[in-house]
């Protein structure tokens, strides 16, 4: 009962509140309305026509505004005109419609706050950073406090970075114009200081200490104190604040080491004094000597240079002025050329140990030229040389092994160099040249035949080359030499015909003193001016212009001599059986014809058989083919020439000979076909056929030869067959016809025949068949004279040795003379004889 109660009194209250407040919000409607809607932000509303700019803010027209456009902004309380005041050490710092006060950066309020409102609130005060952060300054620098801040100064000898203030950098007081020690001093910085202490060579002078600004130092004698190391060889110079080691007069340092230094170790310099040979007797040689021994007294370490141009000097003088040299025989003469030669390298390479690192070169007045390179070794490609030769060479082979120190000791400079003379020509003159065994196969290939020497021009100055390297017999790498050629006016310049620019190099000769060789050069390529070789040894070089002796002169001036001779009788030979009308007969056509063609060939042969260009052209393949074509018709024709014989000693009947068209038609028809289809096989193969490089003939490759062999083998082996059987006939012959003939009669007619026959049938070209090596002279000589004169053998047979053509020869030589020919002797020697005549009637024929 209780509790409802309660709830309705509670029920009550609540329906007065709701009442009450309904009553107040209906008589507040009123009012609002009469509020102005415009009013700006930070305003309030006064009326329904004013605002009222809050605290903090004010418009243009003051506090209140009661013009729409108006707003009320910020008022700077902190700003001009100053309208408060914070204090000292206080900013004020103006917010959003009021403001407050903060201590300046460096200052803090006492009780620990960070803002105030005015003066009397005020108990900034100054901050101690360096005692708040007392690392706040880096290391070497001290943290100074200051009235409301800090600085960082550095310690003596530091200074700040300007980079980094609070960084402190070391001062380097010996840099620059800082320096303040004396100047026979040495100002020696560190962290945070210096000291002036004596260079190594100085000492403080007496009374003066070793450290301080003031320090003061004089020069220490080491030469005269005995602090040197100098080695026992040398001399001690004292030098300001150091000392020298020197070699003494007459001495050179030794290889790897430099004068004037603290480690120079010197030898005594000796020049390779040459001694002349006990069995050489020359005064001049002997003077020259003298002149070497005198610059070895007068040798100065510190003036190498002059005496390799001293030297030079000597040899120019020695060989301008040979004097009693020249009459010398020539082996003494190249005996002594291989001694200059030899003592000339060991002196220049001697003299070349003891200058500096640095390229020489020298030109004497007599156009003698001297190069030296001399430097550390290394494994690069170096051209040495001057105007008159250059060489190109790896450096290493120039340094050797023996002469490499493989890092155990100093150094040792390596030395190149390359000397040519002009006139050393004149110790060398008239030297034979032994040429390497391939060049000579090449040679007989080329030339296609011996080689039987080579006259030789020397076309270069004589050039001696010298290494460190001792051991040039066998390089481990070639060098390369170019080697300009003298000009000198009538010379030939270029290579001719069997001529060839070759590169040679001098070598001892216990027999002939010395000679010219080619074994390890070869030559790569040849020009106007110069000649460019390369070898695999060292030695003197030079160009030769060498003339190669391919004929045999005595075997060139037989066939000359024959065939001349061959030619004039040839020409007897036609203009006989042309004129002797009692001789004519088929087989006098074939003698004509044969004699024609020898005639031709032969003719052509002595004019056009040599190649003096070295270049198969027109003219030379001309020749060879009008050669191949006249020689086989003169083959066809002594083919016919046995037929003929065949006919008349086998059958014995002449009328079984060949017609004269058949005859012409073997005689030319047949070697023209051979020719033209030689010819056309030649060009269907592409192969040169016709011409040599040295001789206008058939060419040896592809067997182009056998065009011309073949036939002649087999016509050849054919007239073989017919002299035999000829032979063999004429024997029984003479046995039926004469049984009484006396032996030694009856062999000398058939010997006599037997030749006529071997000739006529040119059975002896089979020599030329067997001459497979041209070397064999014996069957060189004999095939040449047998065959060169085969004109003159046929005029003997043919016509001296024939009764009929006498008798005409002598009617020629009365009218000739103007003296009455008679017939009577004549006729009474061929009466009387008139059974043995019919006998040899074949002989006298001319077979």
């Amino acid at each position: 009962m209780e509790d409802s109660h309660h709830g309705s009194v509670f029920l009550v209250l609540l329906v007065l509140c709701v009442l009450l407040t309904l009553s107040e919000a209906g008589s507040r409607k009123p009012r609002a309305a009469a509020c102005a809607p415009w009013c700006p932000p930070n305003s309030t509303c006064v009326s329904a026509t004013a605002c009222r700019c809050l605290p903090g803010f004010s418009s243009l027209s003051g506090e209140i505004i009661t013009n729409p456009s108006e707003s009320c902004d910020d008022i700077n309380e902190c700003g001009p005109p100053l309208t408060v005041s914070c204090g000292r050490f206080a900013d004020c710092q103006n917010t959003d419609g009021s403001y407050h006060c903060t201590c300046i950066p460096g200052y803090e309020l006492v009780a620990g706050g960070t803002t105030f409102r005015n003066e009397s609130e005020n108990t900034c005060q100054d901050v101690e950073e360096c005692k708040q952060k007392p690392k706040i300054c880096k290391s070497r620098s001290i943290c100074v406090n200051t009235q409301g801040s800090y600085t960082c100064k550095c310690q003596p000898g530091f200074e700040l970075n300007p980079k980094d203030p609070k960084l402190c950098t070391d001062v380097n007081e010996c840099s620059g114009g800082l320096n303040p020690c004396h100047q026979t001093t040495h100002c020696l910085n560190f962290v945070g200081g210096y000291e002036c202490r004596c260079r190594p060579g100085w000492k403080p002078v007496p009374g003066s200490p070793n450290g301080p600004n003031n320090t003061v130092c004089e020069d220490v004698d080491e030469c005269s104190s005995g602090q040197h190391p100098c080695h026992t060889s040398t001399h001690c110079v004292n030098t300001p604040g150091s000392y020298k080691c020197r070699c003494p007069q007459g001495w050179v340092p030794k290889p790897g080491f430099s004068n004037n230094q603290k480690t120079t170790v010197c030898e005594e310099f000796t020049f390779p004094t040459p001694t002349l040979p006990p069995e050489i007797k020359s005064k001049r040689l002997s003077s020259y000597f003298k002149e070497v021994q005198d610059l070895e007294r007068k040798f100065k370490s510190t003036e190498p240079q002059n005496t390799i141009k001293g030297f030079i000097q000597s040899v120019d003088n020695l060989l301008e002025n040979p004097e009693d040299l020249e009459a010398l025989a020539l082996p003494e003469r190249h005996h002594i050329a291989t001694i200059l030669l030899f003592n000339l390298e060991l002196i220049l390479r001697s003299l070349a140990k003891v200058m500096p690192k640095a390229p020489f070169t020298y030109y004497s007045p007599s156009d003698t030229a001297l190069s030296l390179m001399i430097k550390d070794p290394g494994n690069d490609n170096v051209t040495v040389g001057h105007a008159l030769a250059k060489m190109l060479l790896n450096w290493a082979v120039a340094t050797g092994a023996e002469d490499s120190n493989n890092g155990r000791g100093p150094i040792v400079p390596t030395v190149a160099g390359i000397f040519s003379s002009r006139n050393m020509q004149k110790m060398v003159v008239n030297a034979s040249l032994d040429l390497d065994p391939k060049k000579i196969s090449e040679l007989e290939k080329t030339y296609e035949g011996p080689i039987r020497g080579a006259q030789l021009r020397i076309v270069s100055a004589i050039n001696s080359v010298f290494l460190s390297n001792k051991n040039t017999e066998k390089l481990d790498s070639p060098v390369t030499f170019a080697f300009s050629h003298l000009q000198e006016s009538g010379q030939q310049k270029t290579p001719g015909p069997r001529q060839e620019l070759i590169c040679a190099f001098w070598k001892h000769d216990h027999v002939r003193g010395g000679h010219w060789a080619t074994t390890g050069c070869r030559t790569l390529g040849s020009g106007s001016n110069s000649t460019t070789c390369q070898c695999n040894h060292l030695s003197s070089f030079a160009i030769l212009m060498a003339h190669y002796d391919v004929e045999d002169w005595r075997l060139t001036l037989i066939t000359k001599v024959g065939l001349s001779l061959s030619v004039i009788c040839l020409l007897l030979c036609i203009l006989t059986f042309l004129l002797v009308r009692p001789i004519q007969s088929s087989r006098t056509t074939v003698h004509l014809h044969l004699c024609i063609c020898l005639l031709v060939g032969s003719t052509i042969f002595l004019v056009g058989i040599e190649n003096e260009g070295g270049q198969v052209g027109l003219r030379c393949r001309l020749v060879a083919g009008l050669l191949h074509y006249w020689f086989l018709a003169a083959f066809c024709w002594m083919s016919l020439e046995g037929l003929e014989l065949y006919f008349l000693v086998v059958h014995v009947f002449q009328g079984q000979g060949l017609g004269k068209l058949w005859l012409y038609l073997i005689g030319y028809g047949v070697p023209l076909l051979i020719v033209a289809i030689s010819a056309a096989s030649a060009a269907a193969l592409k192969i040169q056929g016709y011409g040599r490089a040295s001789y206008c003939w058939l060419d040896r490759d592809h067997g182009f030869l056998w065009s011309f062999l073949g036939p002649v083998t087999v016509i050849i082996l054919c007239n073989a067959v017919i002299f035999v059987t000829t032979v063999w006939k004429l024997t029984q012959k003479f046995a039926e016809i004469n049984p009484d003939m006396k032996k030694l009669k009856k062999a000398r007619v058939l010997t006599i025949t037997a030749i006529a026959q071997l000739f006529v049938l040119g059975c002896t070209w089979v020599f030329g068949l067997f001459l497979l090596d041209t070397r064999s002279w014996l069957l060189t000589y004999t095939f040449t004279v047998l065959n060169c004169l085969q004109g003159l053998f046929l005029f003997v047979l043919h016509c001296l040795l024939n009764k009929k053509v006498r008798e005409e020869y002598r009617k020629w030589a009365c009218r000739v003379t103007g003296n009455k020919y008679s017939e009577f002797a004549t006729t009474s020697t061929s009466g009387s004889s008139h059974n043995q005549s019919r006998a040899l009637r074949p002989s006298e024929s001319g077979m």
